[in-house]
Order: structure tokens, then sequence, then C-alpha cells
């Protein structure tokens, strides 16, 4: 009889990265096809990919020409194959022209202030926070954004509102992404397995179950009864 595999998954990403979305329902849709095969702890790591951006963030499509070096139809091309991927898992991004770009910082301080008290709603505000992005186009360095959304993750609003009032988790938010940065994650979304093994991208749902089942196989301790 065998006994299930216990995997740690680290799941570094950023609120304004549509692939780290589609990543994260990829990763989740493949968990379910686990089912009790496979036991698995998420932890949501930070990665800013605009940390200078101010509060009122910048216009997208400028922004995302300039960063890749693109033109406006190319843009368009990319952002139609994205919104396409998504929507095969559920996820529905509505950004295009005149959407903006924004700050993630606090964003990424909630997320680890939720992780502190409850991982499964860490999980569900990090949803919450990509439909307040990608769905609804909000501005995530809103603080009224933040507690709403988390208030939708049944999280406790006062105590949001009391962090992110503060600086709290600021040192320790920085801490997390030196360290991934400094083990050579410079893109994301990365899940990184069991400390060991690197996915890297938004895969396809089959991709991380693949993945997860061979990882799993090699963890897995016999129990003999």
């Amino acid at each position: 009889m065998t006994s299930p595999a216990h995997l740690r998954i680290d799941f570094v990403s950023d609120v304004a990265c549509p692939w780290c979305a589609i990543g994260l329902a990829s990763l989740q849709q493949a968990l379910t096809r686990l089912g009790d095969s496979v036991r698995v702890d998420v932890h949501l790591q930070p990665f800013e990919l605009n940390p200078s951006l101010p509060f009122e963030g910048e216009n997208a499509d400028e922004h995302l020409m300039r960063k890749y070096g693109i033109d406006e139809a190319q843009l368009e091309t990319n952002r139609a194959a994205i919104r396409e991927r998504a929507a095969a898992l559920g996820v529905i991004i509505n950004t295009g022209h005149g959407s903006r770009v924004w700050n993630t910082f606090d964003a990424h301080r909630l997320l680890h202030w939720a992780g502190l008290q409850d991982p499964e709603r860490a999980l569900a505000l990090k949803r919450a926070l990509f439909r307040a992005y990608f769905t609804d186009n909000e501005n995530v360095a809103d603080r009224s954004v933040l507690i709403r959304a988390a208030t939708d993750a049944k999280l406790d609003a006062g105590e949001a509102h009391r962090m992110l009032e503060g600086d709290e988790y600021t040192d320790e938010v920085r801490a997390r992404e030196r360290h991934f940065q400094q083990a050579g994650i410079h893109s994301v979304p990365a899940t990184i397995i069991e400390n060991s093994y690197l996915i890297s991208g938004g895969q396809p749902p089959d991709a991380f179950e693949r993945a997860l089942r061979k990882i799993a196989a090699a963890q897995r301790p016999i129990d003999i009864r």
C-alpha cells in the first residue's frame, strides 16, 4: 500500500501577469485531476514585473510596446492569443486598448499576510486580484480594491485595512523577491516543486499533471503493512 506523496509547491508570480493567471488556473486544474493521489501545500511567492510604477500606473499599450519592442498589431495579436488561452481555463481577460498597468507591491503584501492566515484563502485572494486586474480593469494599487478582494476571499477586511495602512511585511516581501531572483527566477510564472523542480511559464493543465505525477512517483514513500 502506498501513501500519497506530499509536495511543496512555490508559485512565483505577479498579479499583473496574464500568463500567471493562466498558469495558476492550469495548476489548479491539474491538482483537481490528481485528486487524493497527491497532497500539496501551495505557497504564493512575490515577483514584481514593474516595481517602479507609480500609484496612477501607466498606459498599458505604451508600456508593453516599449517593453517588448513590438507594434500595435503585434500587441493585439498577443492579447488575442492570451485571451483565448485564458478563456479555455475559465479566466476572463478584458484588458485591451485603454487599459493601464499598475503597481502591485501592496497586493503582494496583502497576499503574504493572507498566506499566514490561511493558504486556501490566500489562493482565493490571488484569484480575486487577477479578476480585479484583468477582468474588471481595476487599480490593484488602490487599497479599497485590495480590501474588497480580501473580503471576496473571506478574509478579515478590518485586519486587511489595518495591515495595508502601515508597512507590515514590506521587508518580508522584499526578502522573498530577492530570494527567488537570486535563485535564477527572472520571468514568471515559475512553479517550483520540492525546491528542486522548475516548471516555467503558463503551461497547460496536461503539462502540470504529467510533471506532478512524475515527481510524486519519485517522492512517494512505500507503506508496507
